[in-house]
């Protein structure tokens, strides 16, 4: 960046001449930006025309012309440091203001500073320019914080953009460790991009005997043996199983294989035995929902 000093010796090295406090303002920032490491390509008219910024000249030129038109100026410079991309600054004198805008070579969006030249325009010093100037210091760090750093920023992204999309692209591709034994969902679904898509849990699961996937993985729709906390006549838990068959596999009925199970009573009792407590064969199912129906009859009821 620009420093009070290194401006100023920019323009004791340039001796030019100001015609009024715009022009010492407008050469300020043109000091600011050779001060930064930019060098300058075209000034005054030549700077001016429709193809300034895309031509693809970059000798260096002197300052001659610079302040040739009456209430604007223009200077084309590139920064050898940051690849040589072009960057175009136009000036604006309106009434006691002096408007600043510049874009960069493939950029949309200029950056723009309002400077008012009182503040920073000095009394006429003849050849010392020190005298020509007030403020100095504060002019550079506005130039520098409202110009020339977003101007830094906006090349920074233009050279890391595609580097970033890369990445994001690289995102769709993510897989678990193939140690883990997952499956994708199948068909083709219109994710948006950048999305990254969970794989699906290799087991069932959501109750207390059965816990649902960690996350990171799509959720499941029911488990081995139900799980809701609203329990009807008809519900599989009470019948050892689902869609008729005998229960569990090689265990006790009704008691998931591996799943903590605390005996009923004390082993061996008459009257405690687990297969007592089995609601075999399953009733009927009614024409109503089991909160509706009429209470049951018989020994086996609960």
């Amino acid at each position: 960046m620009a420093t009070q000093q290194s401006v100023m010796a920019v323009i004791r090295a340039s001796r030019p001449a100001f015609r009024n406090p715009h022009d010492k303002v407008a050469f300020a920032v043109h000091a600011s930006f050779l001060a930064a490491g930019y060098v300058l390509n075209a000034a005054g008219p030549s700077a001016s025309t429709d193809d300034a910024l895309t031509s693809s000249s970059s000798d260096e030129v002197g300052v001659d012309q610079w302040n040739e038109f009456e209430d604007n100026y223009a200077f084309v410079y590139s920064n050898p440091s940051k690849g040589s991309k072009k960057v175009l600054v136009k000036c604006l004198a309106m009434n006691d203001k002096l408007l600043i805008d510049a874009l960069a070579d493939g950029s949309s969006e200029p950056v723009h500073l309002e400077i008012n030249v009182g503040d920073y325009a000095g009394e006429d010093g003849g050849t010392n320019y020190a005298l020509q100037f007030k403020n100095l210091g504060k002019l550079v760090d506005s130039v520098n914080k409202e110009v020339l750093t977003k101007l830094s920023a906006t090349s920074a992204t233009s050279s890391y953009g595609k580097p970033f999309s890369s990445e994001r692209e690289g995102l769709r591709d993510y897989r678990k460790p193939s140690s883990v034994d997952v499956s994708e969902p199948e068909g083709h679904l219109p994710y948006p991009s950048g999305y990254v898509v969970p794989p699906v849990y290799p087991s069932g699961g959501g109750s207390d005997l059965f816990p649902g996937p960690p996350a990171g993985f799509y959720p499941t729709r029911g488990d081995y043996g139900g799980g809701g906390m609203l329990v009807g006549p008809h519900d599989p838990r009470f019948f050892g199983g689902m869609g008729g068959d005998s229960g569990f596999p090689a265990g006790q009925p009704g008691v998931p294989p591996g799943a903590r199970f605390d005996p009923y009573g004390p082993p061996g009792v008459p009257g405690f035995e687990p297969g007592r407590f089995a609601r075999d064969p399953r009733r009927p199912r009614g024409a109503n929902h089991p909160d509706l129906e009429h209470f049951g009859s018989g020994s086996d009821f609960i």
